[in-house]
């Protein structure tokens, strides 16, 4: 282990993980979002809509994220939509991650008996009060190990952004192997990295599945 040369270029594996963080949090934010909605549209089986998002889902999740990513970047511009390497990223990753999102939360949802929306409008409150303090608490909290689950997985996707030229942990590691041959270092930095970037991650969610269980919500 040459570790003259892992402090020598440890601060060009901090840029990288710093453009790999702030790409994957981009992304996930935008997955979120689509993941939501596309939830909302198959819990309350809006015609037409479902079916396109039912269509998404499959699409997304059954193809590779390199190869939305080679379509995105390399094919769009033949249309005229022309992106750069980080929007490509961060479209891929929201494109990729909003379908197990989607997946997640209706899976919440769905685990919501039908007798709780009855009995909170029975009360008078309206659908808006009854999906907001009623329906989400509890779904949110049955869908949070799943939810990290896929926050993880899409960080550790994010890896091959390399392809599209990106300049991430891995095209940097890959890139110091290829100049001079040190692949135990380079892959030593690279494991290191993604450890200090997921494990935070891990253990957070645990801790926020522990704390909505012991509040009262979730199996």
């Amino acid at each position: 282990m040459n570790w003259d040369f892992i402090m020598e270029y440890l601060p060009m594996y901090e840029r990288a993980a710093i453009l790999t963080v702030k790409l994957g949090l981009i992304g996930i934010a935008f997955a979120v979002l689509v993941g939501l909605i596309c939830a909302m549209i198959q819990y309350h089986k809006i015609p037409v809509a479902r079916q396109i998002v039912a269509v998404y889902i499959e699409l997304s999740r059954n193809t590779p994220l390199l190869v939305q990513l080679f379509f995105i970047y390399y094919g769009l511009p033949k249309l005229g939509l022309q992106f750069g390497p980080e929007l490509c990223g961060i479209i891929g990753l929201a494109f990729l991650g909003g379908s197990y999102m989607a997946e997640s939360f209706r899976s919440g949802l769905e685990t919501i008996e039908p007798i709780q929306r009855e009995s909170a409008l029975s009360l008078g409150m309206t659908n808006r009060q009854t999906m907001q303090y009623v329906i989400l608490p509890q779904a949110v909290s049955i869908s949070v190990p799943a939810f990290v689950a896929n926050v993880i997985f899409l960080l550790k996707e994010t890896s091959v952004f390399s392809a599209i030229s990106l300049m991430d942990l891995m095209f940097t590691a890959k890139d110091l192997i290829g100049l001079y041959y040190k692949t135990i270092e380079s892959l030593f930095l690279l494991v290191v990295f993604y450890l200090i970037i997921l494990l935070p991650v891990s253990i957070l969610g645990s801790l926020l599945e522990r704390r909505l269980r012991h509040a009262g919500f979730g199996a």
